[in-house]
């Protein structure tokens, strides 16, 4: 049998109703100036750029030098993965 296009009595049952505690008061000034001097994780990392400074000096050293080896062709991949990247979130 098929059920008719119309609408229909809800057979939902409601529960009863409870009362939750008393809203707590806001906090003091004093809490929220205590609140705000603990650093924070996020505070922390940006006070300051995550770079291995000591790499990066003996990537420097070695390009210097001529011993670092730089492909021109793992170069120009990286480059076209990025673009292919940049491209998959433009807007059609």
């Amino acid at each position: 049998m098929v059920d008719s296009i119309g609408p229909r009595p809800l057979d939902r049952k409601v529960g009863g109703v409870t009362r939750v505690g008393t809203a707590k008061a806001p906090a003091t000034v004093t809490e929220q100036a205590r609140a705000t001097q603990a650093p924070t994780v996020a505070a922390q990392l940006s006070a300051s750029a995550p770079v291995d400074t000591a790499r990066v000096e003996m990537i420097k050293q070695a390009i210097a030098n001529g011993n670092f080896p730089l492909s021109p062709a793992t170069i120009a991949d990286a480059l076209i993965a990025a673009r292919y990247e940049w491209m998959s979130h433009d807007k059609a």
